[in-house]
């Protein structure tokens, strides 16, 4: 097959104006569609919030069906890069970059059964000293007091018997720390890491009270505003061991007794 011409760069006002793609070998379709789209993004050349051409222009400019052209549309969809919106201004528009992809693979992996409850326990154990050690050299007094706040409401919701409240506030607050750190990759991570815990919570019930979690993240606090790390993550490592503990205690019994 003959090599494809290049369609030459043209002024980037408007935005579908502004950017070259290149005729698809009829072998890849839609990956190479999404792939070259994946690259204007990255690239530059198509920004958060810009909008793409219509999908039969773009058809048009890579050469393939509108079919081909809406499955690689999808395709970039589910990956969080563009959003695909109805109605008269509709069409789809570039995203801002999210860890929304993260997030799902990692929820994939576990409903397909490749994460189980140990690694999951391992991999919260690593990460959080991560982006403890991080914290420790970045975390401001304002956001250590939103971390205690968050730390107060949870203990408010286990004293009222909340299960559902004082499980969302602890969850919350492995996120809260990881955006104390300002670094997308932990906190895309542990956002990921957080969505297979719901999961796994949600799929098992309530767990004991957890009258240990409260002094422990007191501890943490602690620790944090004097940005000692190495307490801060034997105290975090110390508190996930006994919870994934309670967790295998909680899944290996009979069903009847979990409700």
């Amino acid at each position: 097959m003959p090599a494809a011409a290049t369609i030459p760069a043209m002024p980037r006002a408007p935005v579908h104006d502004s950017f070259d793609v290149v005729p698809i070998n009829p072998q890849r379709i839609f990956q190479e569609v999404a792939n070259q789209l994946r690259r204007l993004i990255s690239e530059g050349k198509l920004r958060p919030g810009d909008k793409l051409p219509p999908e039969r222009e773009l058809a048009k400019r890579f050469g393939v069906s509108r079919n081909t052209m809406r499955e690689a549309l999808r395709a970039l969809e589910l990956s969080g890069l563009i959003e695909l919106r109805l109605g008269a201004t509709g069409g789809a528009f570039v995203l801002p970059g999210s860890s929304n992809a993260v997030v799902a693979g990692m929820r994939d992996l576990y409903f397909l059964g490749a994460i189980t409850p140990e690694h999951l326990t391992e991999a919260r154990i690593s990460i959080s000293a991560a982006v403890i050690r991080m914290a420790c050299e970045r975390i401001t007094d304002e956001e250590i007091a939103a971390l205690e706040a968050n730390v107060a409401a949870a203990e408010r919701a286990r004293k009222a018997g909340d299960f559902e409240e004082r499980t969302r506030h602890h969850q919350a607050f492995h996120v809260m720390l990881a955006r104390t750190t300002h670094n997308p990759v932990l906190i895309a991570t542990t956002e990921g890491i957080m969505e297979i815990t719901r999961q796994f919570v949600k799929a098992i019930g309530p767990t004991d009270e957890q009258t240990y979690t409260h002094p422990s993240r007191k501890r943490l606090l602690k620790h944090l505003r004097a940005r000692d790390a190495e307490k801060a993550v034997a105290e975090m490592s110390s508190a996930l061991t006994k919870l994934h503990r309670s967790y295998m205690v909680k899944a290996a019994a009979p069903s009847g007794a979990r409700a």
